[in-house]
């Protein structure tokens, strides 16, 4: 059944349909807020617009705090040269800039900003606060921004040098941007991923980002002498250790004139994703073209397609790239792009073919249970015992070391297994590289030219060889009171743990100037009680009044110096001293590790007769190497009670018969339980530290100095290939 309408309502309708619509301006802020969302898609945009206007200021150091994820507050500040005053009425409307006038000077452009959208979209999404301070003003100014305009004017307020910028509540009027960024994983962990990318290109910047409230930043780097420390000191130590150094250039104008320097993983990286950090004149950026033609040479030079870790900066004339393809600079177009990337992929893949040869293997893990089992099977069946006691093979994996990860490749593991004592102490591992871990970014030094100074003598003092070996090295046990044995590629080394812990804590002491924390002394330690103590172990022979005078005098006069310097030490080294001259506080300087308390008494000493106070550097340098030589790992006063060492614990009942030391004597004498229960808990607590706080914390921090390699710090003691040479003979 059909239903008739109305003629007058179909000739209405087919006029409708015939007449196009109408084409009207959007009002202003419709169009603002629309360029906005392209300009910053994300907190993550907004982050980066903020840290590439920092340094086109000339800041040597950022600082970003986070919220929420960014949704709630972004807080960049830096030391740059700051905003004038008079700019500030303009800073947030669309298209103010101050790194271009013409359009000409776009194709020359070698700033990161240029086109003056980042802060105007800011203020159409999010409340913009900006505080500024330029050079020679007495004050700085705090002003608030919404809709690209001030909200009020100027006011004057307390300021550091440089620029703070704060957006708070983002998208707060994109209710849909808004609730699908905060349905999604958090925003944080893309902020902190791309500061850690500028981080590793700008080093002489030292960047900082951290979430709002927390006590440790995520990423926290000082000036890096090279790209490769600052890939080591953000990326980790296990990263860096597997990338090589690629360089190329072309000057052929015909092809395409470029220059081309980064590094890139070799054949012992394993990861699951590709990370590719490119800076195309400084510019962070993304390359798709470039990126796949990568992945395209590892994927047919290596097994398994293995994913890279690559870092490349480019370097080509200004008028050859242009940077206004994209509306949050995040690509660029190069002339000849094809030939730069054919040019790339082909030197990669030389460079991978010639590394491929260097390749290591390393053996899987064996179950030791399990192995042992099927050895004392398999010998069961081929050689009955004949007197009931069945002799098992060591399994193949306790013979030879093969990966550092191993427990098996410890020396540990070829020991016969004892029943831990209730006094040995069990390493929490987890706990333990997470702290190791977290001090891979150490907080920067002070500002002070003698602690550069320092900074730089022990980087230019740095035996190149020896770091390499203490990066990559496995540690495998005590040798004895002093040495230990570290396996390093195919030799092994003895190294000295005194010396070794002695020049890392000077180091940590150096590049934690300042910024220290405390271990806070259950009871006040009298200073000088303390003193005195120290003064009588170091005579000892001389009990006379005369003598006993003169370390009064002595312990008097430190006294008062240490007091008087009370302050210095506070504020630069965290030793709290207070006004009736006690010990309050010591300062933390590696995580995971106590000093011995019973050498403050000689630490104290070492500060009132062996600092010298009146020259900065000295002053500094010689603190600092006092608190090495408390900080450093000595062996326990009490002997090693393991071996022949547990006569020192025996006790001798007969004193006629004291000279008489056999071993048989030794035996039937009863042991000191208490003394040596101590002692063994001290010798144990030494050797974990040794192993899981002193040589982790080596191998990411310590930077060896070439009096090293001649001083016996370092001994090699074998190398695999002359023992298979001499094992040929055999």
């Amino acid at each position: 059944m059909e239903i008739d309408l109305p003629e007058h309502a179909e000739t209405a309708e087919a006029a409708a349909r015939s007449e196009p619509p109408r084409i009207w301006r959007l009002e202003e802020s419709v169009v603002n807020r629309i360029a906005a969302g392209e300009v910053v898609q994300r907190p993550s945009s907004a982050v980066k617009e903020l840290v590439e206007n920092s340094l086109d200021a000339g800041a040597t150091s950022i600082s970003v705090v986070v919220k929420d994820g960014g949704l709630k507050l972004i807080q960049v500040s830096d030391n740059g040269h700051g905003i004038r005053h008079e700019d500030l009425p303009i800073l947030c409307e669309r298209h103010t800039t101050s790194k271009l006038s013409t359009f000409e000077d776009l194709q020359t452009i070698k700033s990161m900003g240029f086109r003056g959208e980042a802060l105007a979209s800011m203020t159409y999404v999010g409340h913009v606060t900006v505080t500024t301070i330029t050079e020679g003003q007495l004050h700085g100014y705090r002003v608030s921004y919404r809709d690209g305009v001030m909200e009020h004017e100027p006011r004057p307020c307390a300021a550091v040098k440089g620029t703070q910028i704060m957006v708070e509540n983002l998208f707060y009027n994109m209710i849909a941007r808004r609730k699908n960024l905060q349905n999604s994983n958090d925003d944080y962990p893309k902020i902190v991923d791309l500061i850690s990318r500028f981080a590793i290109h700008y080093i002489n910047v030292s960047f900082s980002c951290r979430k709002h409230g927390a006590k440790r930043a995520d990423v926290h780097t000082v000036s890096a002498i090279s790209s490769l420390e600052a890939i080591r000191n953000v990326y980790g130590v296990t990263v860096a250790r597997d990338l090589m150094e690629i360089t190329l250039s072309d000057d052929n104008p015909a092809r395409s004139v470029f220059n081309m320097n980064g590094f890139i993983s070799n054949a012992n990286y394993i990861a699951k994703k590709t990370t590719m950090v490119l800076f195309i004149n400084d510019r962070l950026v993304e390359c798709t073209a470039l990126k796949r033609a990568i992945e395209v040479v590892y994927s047919a030079t290596l097994p398994k397609a293995s994913k890279p870790f690559i870092y490349m900066s480019i370097k080509l004339p200004p008028e050859h790239v242009d940077v206004n393809i994209h509306p949050t600079k995040r690509e660029v177009s190069l002339l000849n792009q094809e030939s730069i990337v054919d040019s790339i992929q082909n030197a990669i893949e030389s460079k991978l073919m010639s590394s491929n040869t260097t390749r290591t293997f390393l053996s899987q893990a064996v179950n030791s249970t399990t192995m042992c089992q099927f050895v004392g099977k398999k010998e069961a069946q081929a050689n009955p015992p004949s007197s009931g006691i069945k002799s098992q093979k060591v399994p193949v994996s306790k013979m030879v070391r093969t990966d550092s990860r191993d427990p098996f490749g410890r020396l540990h593991a070829y020991m016969p297994d004892l029943p831990l004592s209730q006094h040995e102490k069990r390493p929490d591992l987890t706990s333990v590289r997470n702290a190791v871990r977290l001090r891979r970014n150490p907080k920067e030094a002070s500002d002070l030219s003698s602690i550069h100074k320092l900074i730089s003598e022990i980087d230019s003092n740095a035996h190149t060889g020896l770091w390499d070996i203490v990066k990559n090295c496995t540690y495998i046990g005590l040798a004895d009171d002093v040495f230990a044995l570290l396996q390093h590629e195919t030799y092994l080394y003895l190294v000295n743990v005194v010396n070794v812990s002695k020049e890392l804590m000077y180091q940590q002491a150096i590049s934690r100037f300042g910024h220290f924390n405390a271990i806070q002394l259950s009871d006040p330690a009298p200073i000088p009680e303390l003193l005195m103590m120290a003064l009588k172990e170091e005579d000892l022979e001389s009990p006379d009044e005369e003598s006993d005078d003169l370390k009064k005098k002595i312990v008097e006069m430190n006294t008062e110096l240490l007091k008087q310097k009370a302050e210095l030490l506070d504020d630069y080294f965290c030793i709290h001293i207070d006004q009736q001259g006690n010990l309050m506080r010591l300062p933390v300087i590696l995580e995971q590790h106590t000093p011995d308390m019973d050498r403050v008494p000689e630490f104290l000493l070492s500060l009132g007769n062996n600092v010298d106070w009146d020259n900065e550097k000295e002053c500094f340098q010689t603190i600092s190497a006092s608190l090495a030589n408390f900080y450093a790992i000595q062996p326990p006063i009490l002997p090693n009670p393991s071996g022949s060492g547990i006569q020192f614990y025996k006790k001798i009942k007969d004193q006629t018969n004291a000279d008489i030391t056999t071993s048989e004597n030794i035996e039937e004498d009863s042991v000191d339980q208490d003394l040596l229960i101590e002692a063994e808990t001290a010798w144990a607590q030494r050797e974990w530290s040794i192993q899981h706080v002193i040589f982790p914390a080596m191998r990411l921090f310590l930077k060896p100095s070439k009096v090293m390699a001649t001083n016996g710090t370092f001994v090699q003691v074998a190398s695999l290939e002359k023992l298979y040479k001499i094992f040929e003979r055999c």
